[in-house]
């Protein structure tokens, strides 16, 4: 399929009440309501083509994004790319999906150091998710590298940007599941903070509460093992 052969299926695929859902959850500008069940139709039959992702994220469409992020090949992608199609973003979705292809890409490491340095809601929030993801899914970091991140979401959670709260609160919970130790630091840093407030605008989304959390992520590691 080509850039308008897409087009035409995203735009035949969307409806009124998909986008109005979208909107809710901070969408902006151009966006059809596609379901994500039509997106892996469509990332089914396109595979992987990284030429035509491009052309997709670069529309600004939302629903050409997601779709951009299901087919793009992240070997392909290049720093200069990564840098101005974060400097765009204007919604945490799209922030979300932008991490997670970079994630698997070999800028993730100093992307991370800098978008979690950096100020501004969708570029921080981009940062965190980077080091959720490094915390979920490299097991060659030391406990220790944490130690600073832990820090700081002791220090800032709670004056933080919202969605920077959201993906610092889903920080403890990524770390406090790589081990017993860094759980129990994780949950005795959760007792200290208490509930994270982040507004999550007309939409019935909620944040996770920490410990309970992983305490049922840890009763799921134990029922495997018996």
């Amino acid at each position: 399929m080509n850039f308008a052969e897409v087009m035409q299926a995203l735009e035949q695929a969307g409806t009124a009440q998909t986008r109005k859902t979208y909107m809710r959850h901070g969408v902006q500008g151009e966006l059809f309501g596609v379901l994500t069940s039509d997106l892996k139709a469509l990332q089914k039959k396109i595979k992987q083509d990284h030429a035509l992702a491009v052309k997709l994220w670069e529309s600004g469409n939302y629903d050409a994004r997601t779709l951009a992020t299901m087919i793009i090949d992240p070997a392909q992608i290049t720093e200069e790319q990564i840098d101005r199609w974060l400097s765009a973003l204007n919604n945490y979705a799209d922030t979300d999906y932008l991490a997670g292809v970079v994630a698997q890409t070999k800028f993730i490491m100093p992307k991370m150091l800098e978008w979690t340095a950096a100020d501004g809601e969708w570029i921080e929030t981009a940062g965190w998710g980077l080091l959720n993801h490094l915390a979920l899914n490299d097991m060659t970091l030391p406990d220790s590298f944490f130690d600073p991140y832990l820090q700081r979401v002791e220090n800032e959670i709670h004056t933080a940007k919202n969605r920077v709260r959201y993906n610092m609160n889903n920080f403890l919970i990524c770390v406090g599941a790589r081990n017993e130790t860094l759980r129990a630091r994780v949950e005795a840093l959760a007792r200290q903070i208490g509930k994270v407030y982040v507004d999550h605008g007309q939409t019935d989304c909620k944040t996770p509460e920490i410990i309970p959390y992983l305490e049922r992520m840890y009763a799921r590691k134990e029922k495997k093992k018996a």
